[in-house]
């Protein structure tokens, strides 16, 4: 468990660096998301006011009474929208597995700039554009929430950006497929256990991200990150001040034939001494790419000898699938 094993990365030649420097950087992604496809990284340029404003007002939501939190409950499997009880998920599902009910709960919203086009009312789009549904408390949560969604989307579009160059493509290659994303932002709310785990009950069970890229903040508690290496040990994220973890989904790696690989990962649970300390959150964007983005194998991952493993599908279809598998009903 090094510091090695996801590596600690500084993206900010992506944005001030020459030529040079960028394509150093994306030698160095792709080396990266070849072998874990996680990362931590630093020179992002996100206002750490920001960060600690969301942090605040999403612990000041969790505080509320579940009663309070309910009136704003996931409306359905299919619409990442709301509240998500304690343990009404269970993201081992996704990979056709079973356990008891994740310990965890979570406040989740959409795309917040959505109009009323053609685009985000036909028929294909189905829920991805559901309406978010606030809270009346804390106050403040619903405009910090909207700030903080529109500077991880545009953050997401660079990493994609980056990801491109590293892949051998135009940097511009996939602006067309996250232009009008179907996106979330979910922030998990890990409390302080108050009871033994089930056998095999974990604060988030064993599984990969579904979309394109995942750009989580963390925080240094007992009982966190880790992800599968490749000797099938499971290793500790790093906590790093300031920074973020970012890791590549399902989507990608079907994007890159696999040339880059979508790890699983949980989040275990705390030593039994540490679990008075041990509540956890975090703040999770999720890109997705536009519903009826083509996810079809990227150009410069075939050849004669690496045919394309997948046949295309569509953004919106593949997440649907497995949101819809994930959910489990919580009596309350």
């Amino acid at each position: 468990m090094t510091l090695e094993a996801v590596p600690v990365l500084d993206i900010s030649p992506f944005r001030q660096g020459d030529s040079v420097a960028r394509r150093r950087l994306a030698a160095e992604v792709d080396r990266i998301c070849r072998t874990i496809g996680f990362m931590v990284i630093d020179g992002h340029g996100v206002d750490p006011a920001l960060i600690a404003e969301v942090d605040a007002l999403s612990r000041a939501f969790f505080d509320l009474p579940v009663e309070e939190k309910m009136r704003i409950v996931r409306p359905a499997p299919d619409v990442t929208r709301g509240y998500q009880p304690f343990k009404a998920e269970v993201l081992v599902r996704s990979r056709g597995g079973n356990a008891a009910g994740d310990l965890n709960e979570s406040l989740m919203i959409g795309p917040v700039d959505v109009d009323g086009s053609a685009y985000y009312t036909a028929t294909a789009a189905g829920r991805h554009f559901a309406p978010n549904l606030w809270p009346e408390r804390p106050a403040g949560l619903r405009d910090a929430y909207e700030r903080y969604y529109r500077v991880m989307d545009s953050l997401a579009v660079d990493l994609m950006r980056l990801f491109a160059l590293a892949l051998d493509l135009p940097e511009t290659y996939f602006d067309a497929s996250v232009d009008r994303s179907i996106s979330r932002l979910r922030v998990r709310n890990y409390p302080a256990p108050d009871v033994e785990p089930e056998p095999g009950q974990l604060r988030a069970s064993a599984h990969s991200d579904y979309g394109s890229l995942t750009i989580l903040k963390t925080e240094d508690r007992p009982g966190g990150l880790q992800v599968l290496g490749r000797d099938g040990a499971w290793l500790d994220v790093p906590h790093v001040p300031g920074c973020f973890v970012v890791n590549i989904g399902d989507m990608l790696a079907r994007w890159t034939n696999d040339r880059w690989v979508s790890t699983l990962h949980r989040v275990v649970n705390p030593p039994r001494e540490r679990a008075a300390e041990s509540r956890r959150q975090s703040i999770v964007f999720f890109q997705n790419p536009n519903y009826d983005a083509i996810v079809a194998c990227l150009p410069s991952c075939t050849d004669a000898g690496h045919p394309p493993k997948y046949p295309a599908t569509t953004s919106g279809g593949h997440l649907r699938e497995k949101f819809v598998a994930t959910q489990q009903p919580v009596a309350y």
